[in-house]
């Protein structure tokens, strides 16, 4: 009970369960027929006892590649180091993806020329490492009246910036605010 109290006292512990390979292997192989590639093995269709047999000739796996052709497509290898692999081609997609990366800038609908001057520089920065930016106008209370100069304000933006981005969403009315999308250009070859 003391332990119980103290927070150590966690429940009943599930069993271990053993996760199921993503691929038929071997004796799981429900097809009668299989198309069989791999090295050192002609290429061909194979009734599945003599697929089997040559891949224990060679002390490999009989992996099924392609379950939903007709006849399933199999493949001799060594079935860890084909998920290794697998793995591995998987990290290196998502490391070429590439992240789009969002910058807002803000601004109110009497925005100084000064400030402008200043967020329009860090804008400009923005797109030329290749980064989208969000333009907005946030208008507090009654300001709401003075949209025109938001929207006036936001086109004034976006052609000052025309030289290294283009707008992507015109200046359009969300709530209290005006959003102005600019994704930078394509670089030139």
């Amino acid at each position: 009970m003391a332990l119980k109290k103290a927070g150590f006292f966690r429940g009943p512990r599930m069993p271990f369960k053993k996760k199921e390979p993503e691929h038929k292997i071997n004796e799981r192989i429900t097809a009668s027929e299989v198309r069989l590639t791999g090295e050192n093995v002609e290429t061909g269709i194979y009734p599945l006892a003599k697929a089997l047999e040559l891949a224990e000739e060679q002390a490999l796996d009989l992996v099924e590649i392609s379950p939903n052709a007709v006849p399933p497509v199999c493949r001799i290898i060594d079935y860890s180091k084909f998920l290794y692999e697998q793995k591995k081609k998987q990290k290196e997609i998502k490391a070429k993806a590439k992240q789009t990366i969002i910058k807002d800038i803000r601004f109110g609908p009497n925005t100084d020329d000064h400030d402008f001057q200043f967020k329009l520089k860090h804008a400009t920065a923005f797109l030329q490492a290749g980064e989208k930016v969000r333009a907005y106008v946030h208008f507090k209370g009654r300001a709401i009246v003075y949209k025109e100069r938001g929207e006036i304000l936001l086109l004034k933006f976006a052609q000052a910036l025309e030289e290294f981005g283009k707008v992507e969403l015109f200046p359009k009315l969300e709530g209290k605010r005006m959003f102005l999308t600019l994704g930078p250009k394509a670089a030139k070859k």
